[in-house]
């Protein structure tokens, strides 16, 4: 019973307070997690293009995005220079890195990738993934192993550099199991290992559900565990500084449930790759959350 922790690291405010502490809470717990960073500019600021995308003003005025991410945050890119988080931020990269937890890439430019990554180029993907992992090995001195699309956005250019990369895993999509991912019958192979829960920011403000009771609802969701176990994404912004309380509940919760709090590598060792399913990966809008993610589709025959 494996519950893999993936933690998406947005911004410089981020790293610099939801990091730490989240560190300090995994390690309290006997946790592992994997840490997805995001390393070039903080332009968190430039997401306001946004309002006009369904579906966002509703996520906004539901999750308190001031109040988890600050208002200097929200300026970045626009009246405030961004900060680069990469040079900025590199101690606190590598101290998550001597801890014991696996480390990977988010993105280069956060809102960047999420604003214009679906009807991007080959060479634009090329360039924002290339700034990514070359940042990645500067800061840590081994290519990255493992990535994490921003807002589950990708093209079948960014599959295709997976690949090519060399990666021994990435979480890209929403799903149900690990997979071998097919991108318009294309095989990408590196196995997808998907996001199998929803997260705090599309829970909180729907359905009765507030910070008091979304611990309960989640731990609801994995009471009954899958053969392969689940993928959890959470927030250095949001289960890192506000609803660090909610995230403690959750990780005594599964511990209660007889889960093995694990990272995503820990997730992808306990897997016979070459039986995973090839699925078709399909653009789907989902509950919560705005503009259309990458999702686990149509199951093929076994991969191998």
């Amino acid at each position: 019973m494996k519950l893999a922790l993936k933690i998406d690291v947005d911004t410089y405010r981020g790293t610099r307070e939801g990091v730490p502490r989240l560190v300090e809470i995994l390690k309290r717990y006997d946790a592992r997690a994997t840490f997805l960073f995001s390393l070039g500019p903080d332009h968190t600021g430039r997401a306001i293009k946004r309002i006009f995308r369904r579906g966002f003003l509703r996520k906004v005025a539901r999750t308190s995005v001031t109040s988890h991410y600050g208002l200097t945050t929200l300026l970045y890119g626009t009246l405030l220079p961004g900060p680069d988080i990469g040079r900025r931020c590199a101690s606190i990269l590598r101290q998550v890195r001597d801890a014991g937890f696996e480390v990977g890439i988010h993105s280069h430019d956060h809102v960047r990738w999420q604003d214009r990554v679906l009807d991007a180029d080959a060479q634009w993907t090329a360039r924002e993934m290339e700034a990514a992992a070359q940042r990645f090995e500067a800061i840590f001195g081994v290519p990255a192993t493992v990535h994490g699309a921003v807002g589950w956005q990708m093209n079948r250019h960014a599959f295709r550099l997976e690949q090519r990369m060399g990666l021994s895993h990435a979480s890209d999509c929403r799903g149900t199991h690990p997979f071998i991912p097919l991108w318009n019958a294309e095989i990408i192979d590196c196995p997808q290992l998907p996001t199998t829960l929803p997260t705090l920011d599309e829970l909180i403000g729907r359905d009765g559900l507030t910070e008091a009771n979304v611990a309960d609802h989640v731990l609801a969701l994995t009471a009954k565990p899958p053969a392969t176990g689940h993928v959890y994404t959470l927030h250095a912004e949001l289960e890192g500084m506000k609803l660090a309380p909610v995230f403690e509940r959750l990780l005594a919760g599964w511990l209660d449930q007889g889960y093995e709090l694990t990272d995503l590598a820990g997730l992808r060792a306990a897997l016979d790759v070459t039986q995973l399913p090839y699925h078709e990966v399909v653009l789907r809008e989902i509950p919560g959350r705005s503009g259309r993610l990458c999702v686990q589709g149509e199951a093929f025959p076994a991969h191998g």
